[in-house]
């Protein structure tokens, strides 16, 4: 009997075992493939956050195509407008539409998100196999500078350096990923350290694999069922972490802007009775991230066969 090591079996299918050739294992790849969409399908609240995304997409990216406003001239004439003709949302303390405003802060606010998760997932996931892998010494020196990082305060430390340089959005996508990597390492980690010791991964060093090719062809594909449900809080995060920084003003800088920054005079804008400088603007926010938060659950309980309902 043949055993195929080159492609192992993705999340959802039962057992890892290797299968008897090709025609097998691209039949159980897809079939596990399916069995993770259906259940995630299944996930009402999941379908939900994927909606409530599509649409905010839309709005961000499709809404300034439909909806002219300008947004990089001040027009001190119409400052704090009240919603009405012309100005759907009315308009904030230095003349811009606030709708449009939208729009162009929902766009840095994504970028930034699904950039900074990206950056700290690939790192995570390297350091993360890498240890699990190697383990003895290596891991254990790997894993203690883990926990002196998450030892650190995260916000102030990401505060500190964006302050430092330019806050454009992949300065700032960098400086949250870097410091965003180490949840997903560990989550990595476990994962690699489980499966390490399957017989697939035996036969593969049996048959003279070496780490690189164990951790690119093996283990990672096995693990990315966690490392892609993770991704999904991670740019959540992301999103609020930027929020944050913007609220302090240390978010992007003029002509660009994000949520948070359009925030930052909430408690003034709110004592003034400027409603619309606020609740829409926080609505967005807490939208998103809630999508978010409810397409990585609907991930979690999809790619774990022991969460799925019998």
């Amino acid at each position: 009997m043949t055993t195929t090591l080159e492609s192992p079996v993705p999340p959802g299918t039962p057992g890892n075992a290797a299968v008897g050739d090709a025609g097998a294992l691209t039949e159980a790849t897809l079939t596990g493939w399916k069995l993770t969409l259906r259940e995630f399908t299944k996930n009402k609240m999941a379908m939900v956050g994927i909606g409530v995304l599509v649409l905010f997409v839309l709005f961000c990216y499709l809404g300034p195509v439909f909806y002219h406003s300008d947004q990089t001239t001040s027009n001190l004439a119409n400052t704090d407008l009240s919603p009405g003709p012309g100005a759907p949302l009315g308009t904030d303390d230095s003349g811009f539409d606030v709708l449009g405003r939208l729009m162009i802060g929902g766009q840095t606010s994504l970028e930034i998100g699904f950039l900074a998760a990206l950056i700290a997932s690939v790192i995570g996931t390297l350091w993360g196999a890498i240890s699990g892998l190697l383990g003895g010494v290596v891991d254990a020196v790997m894993m203690r500078i883990v926990d002196v990082m998450l030892s650190l305060p995260f916000f102030l430390v990401v505060l500190i350096v964006a302050s430092r340089y330019n806050s454009g959005i992949l300065s700032l996508s960098l400086v949250i990923g870097i410091f965003s990597w180490l949840v997903p390492a560990r989550l990595v980690r476990g994962e690699v350290l489980t499966l390490r010791v399957r017989d697939f991964v035996s036969a593969a060093k049996v048959m003279g694999a070496g780490n690189q090719r164990l951790i690119y062809r093996h283990l990672l594909p096995n693990a990315m069922g966690t490392v892609i449900v993770n991704i999904t809080f991670q740019i959540a995060d992301s999103i609020l972490v930027l929020a944050s920084l913007g609220f302090l003003n240390f978010g992007v800088k003029f002509p660009n802007t994000d949520w948070g920054s359009q925030i930052a005079n909430a408690d003034q804008f709110l004592s003034n009775g400027y409603w619309w400088l606020v609740f829409p603007v926080g609505l967005c926010l807490v939208l998103v991230v809630m999508s978010f938060n409810l397409i990585g659950d609907g991930l979690r309980d999809a790619v774990d066969v022991r969460l799925r309902k019998r």
